[in-house]
C-alpha cells in the first residue's frame, strides 16, 4: 500500500486551472521526482500536500485513509513537511528561532536557547552548512536561507519530505551534501518528493519520476530508465534541439559600462569588469563571492566606499536604482519574491511600475498599460489567463518573465540579470536564452550572473570570475570551460 496518494486532484485559481484530474501514488522510502514546465502544476500539487492549499476537487489519501490537510500545522502533525522554493523564513529572527518557530523549547517560561541552538547546529551540519545558529536570517545570502529551510524541515522529523527546487541557489558542494542527506533519509524510510528543473540531478537521485504538463498527468517512469532528453521530451511534448542559441560575433566597440575597483562594505573588496553593446558577459563565482552585491552596488541598491562606474566612458555617480534607470542600467534580481515583484499587485501593474510615467502624467492610461502588457505577454510567452489578477497566482517561471519584462519596458542599454533562470523549467529556459540573445543582437549589453556554469559557457561571449569579494580572472573563447571557471572560482590556482 502506498504511503501517500492523490486521487483526481484539481485546483482552480482565478486566472488559471493549475491542476486537472491528477492521480498519483507515492511509496514509502522512495525519492519521487515531480517534473514539468512552469505552470505544469508541480508546486501547486506540493502546496496541497503540505496544507497550504485545499484542492477544488479530489482527495488526499495517507496510509490508506482520506485526510483533510487543513493548514500547514495539520500536515506537519501527519508527518508531511515542505522545503519551499520561495523561502518561508522570518528575517528578523535568528536561524535557531526560525528552525524551532512554533515549536520553541522552554525551561519553564524561558526559551531554552542553548538547546535550540545546539540542535540547530546539528541539523545545519547534516546539510554541510557553516552558518551559525545565532545568526540573523535577514543577514544570510539566498543560498544560506535555502540551507536553513532544509534544516527547518529536518527538525520536524517528517516521514514525507517535499523539496521544491532545493538546489536552485546552492553551490556544487552544497548540492552534493544535500544529495548525501537525501540518500540517508531514504535509507531511514522517509519518502522524498523532489521538484527540480535540473534534469540530470533528477535522473541521478530519483527512484521514480512523474511528469506533469499544463496541470495534467503525463506519465511516470523509473529513474533507472530516465535521461534528461527523455524527461525533457515528456515535459514539452516535443524533442528539444540545441539548447543555447548560436552566439553572435564578439563585439569590439567601446564599453557601454565599466566598473573599476568597486568596493561594497563587508562584501566586495575590488570588483572590475566592462561590457560592450551587443555583448553577453557572464559574472561567475561560488555563492558568497560577491557577484550579487556587486550588481546591486552598480544599480545603487548598495552603498559603495570606493571604485568608479563609467557609462559610455563618462564617470557616473549612481545613488539609487532610479539613477541607474536614468543612465540606462536595469537589474533583474535573483529574489523575485522579495525584490522583483509586488505579489499582491496584478500582472499589469507589476510590469508597468518602473515606467509608470510613460502611461500618463497625471492619470494613468489603463488601455495603454493593457496593450503594453499584452505585447510582453506574447513576446515572452507569459502564461497568465487574466492580466488583472495578482501575479501571486502565476508559476515561479512566469513570475520571472514578468520581472524581466518590467525592466525591458524601461528601454535599458545595459541589462544585469541575476540568476535569470533560477526555478525555471527547461522549455522556459530556452525561451529566456532566446530573449537574451535577441536583445544582444539588437545592441543591448547583457551581464548574466549564474551559478550554472553550462549557462555561462553556452550563453556568454566571455566571463569574469569573482572569489571572496574580488575579481580574480577573465576567460573567453576556447578557455571558457567549466574547469577554468571552477579553478578561478575555487582558487585552485591560487598560491
Amino acid at each position: 500500500m502506498p504511503i501517500l496518494e492523490v486521487r483526481s486532484i484539481s485546483m482552480q485559481f482565478p486566472a488559471v486551472r493549475a491542476l486537472d484530474d491528477v492521480t498519483l501514488r507515492f511509496e514509502s522510502g522512495e525519492v519521487h521526482g515531480i517534473i514539468g514546465e512552469n505552470g505544469a502544476g508541480k508546486s501547486t500539487l506540493m502546496k496541497i500536500l503540505s496544507g497550504l492549499y485545499s484542492p477544488t476537487e479530489g482527495s488526499v489519501v495517507l496510509d490508506g485513509s482520506i485526510v483533510e490537510l487543513d493548514g500547514v500545522r495539520a500536515a506537519l502533525a501527519k508527518g508531511i513537511a515542505m522545503i519551499h522554493q520561495e523561502l518561508n523564513l522570518v528575517d528578523e529572527l535568528t536561524v535557531a528561532e526560525n528552525v524551532f518557530l512554533g515549536r520553541e523549547l522552554r525551561r519553564g517560561i524561558v526559551l531554552d536557547r542553548t538547546t535550540m541552538e545546539a540542535e540547530t547546529a546539528a541539523y545545519l551540519a547534516e546539510v554541510h552548512a557553516t552558518i551559525k545558529p545565532d545568526a540573523k536570517v535577514g543577514d544570510l545570502s539566498v543560498a544560506g536561507k535555502q540551507l536553513v529551510e532544509i534544516a527547518k524541515a529536518l527538525a520536524v522529523n517528517a516521514s514525507i519530505l517535499i523539496m521544491d527546487e532545493p538546489t536552485a541557489v546552492l553551490s556544487e558542494p552544497e548540492a552534493e551534501g544535500l544529495f548525501e542527506l537525501i540518500r540517508k533519509l531514504r535509507e531511514k524510510g522517509v519518502t522524498v518528493l523532489y521538484i527540480s528543473h535540473r534534469l540530470k540531478e533528477v535522473c541521478d537521485i530519483c527512484d521514480r519520476i512523474t511528469v506533469l504538463r499544463d496541470g495534467k498527468f503525463v506519465g511516470t517512469i523509473q529513474g533507472s530508465e530516465a535521461s534528461p532528453e527523455v524527461i525533457a521530451g515528456m515535459m514539452v511534448g516535443r524533442e528539444l534541439s540545441d539548447f543555447y542559441p548560436p552566439k553572435i560575433p564578439q563585439p569590439t566597440g567601446d564599453p557601454i559600462l565599466s566598473v573599476d575597483g568597486l568596493q561594497v562594505p563587508g562584501h566586495v573588496q575590488h570588483a572590475s569588469f566592462e561590457v560592450r553593446p551587443g555583448e553577453i558577459l557572464g559574472l561567475a563565482g561560488l555563492v558568497g563571492s560577491g557577484r550579487t552585491e556587486t550588481a546591486e552596488a552598480v544599480v545603487g541598491a548598495r552603498p559603495t566606499t570606493g571604485g568608479e562606474i563609467r557609462v559610455a566612458g563618462v564617470p557616473t555617480r549612481i545613488r539609487n536604482p532610479r539613477d541607474a534607470m536614468k543612465h540606462g542600467i536595469a537589474y533583474v534580481s535573483e529574489d523575485r519574491k522579495a525584490l522583483g515583484l509586488i505579489l499582491d499587485m496584478s500582472v499589469i501593474h507589476n510590469l508597468t511600475l518602473p515606467s509608470l510615467p510613460d502611461f500618463g502624467k497625471f492619470v494613468t492610461d489603463q488601455g495603454k498599460e493593457l496593450e503594453c502588457t499584452e505585447s510582453w505577454k506574447k513576446r515572452l510567452d507569459i502564461r497568465a489567463g487574466d492580466l488583472e489578477a495578482s501575479v501571486l497566482y502565476l508559476s515561479g517561471g512566469n513570475q520571472q518573465k514578468v520581472s524581466l519584462a518590467k525592466w525591458l519596458q524601461t528601454g535599458p542599454k545595459v541589462l544585469i540579470l541575476d540568476e535569470p533562470t533560477r526555478g525555471v523549467d527547461v522549455g522556459a529556459k530556452r525561451e529566456i536564452y532566446d530573449v537574451i540573445h535577441s536583445l544582444a543582437e539588437q545592441g543591448l549589453a547583457c551581464v548574466v550572473i549564474s551559478s550554472e556554469l553550462p549557462e555561462i559557457i553556452g550563453l556568454c561571449h566571455r566571463a569574469v570570475v569573482m572569489r571572496e569579494g574580488r575579481t580574480v580572472g577573465e576567460v573567453s573563447g576556447d578557455q571558457l570551460t567549466e574547469q577554468s571557471l571552477m579553478h578561478l572560482a575555487a582558487g585552485v590556482d591560487a598560491a
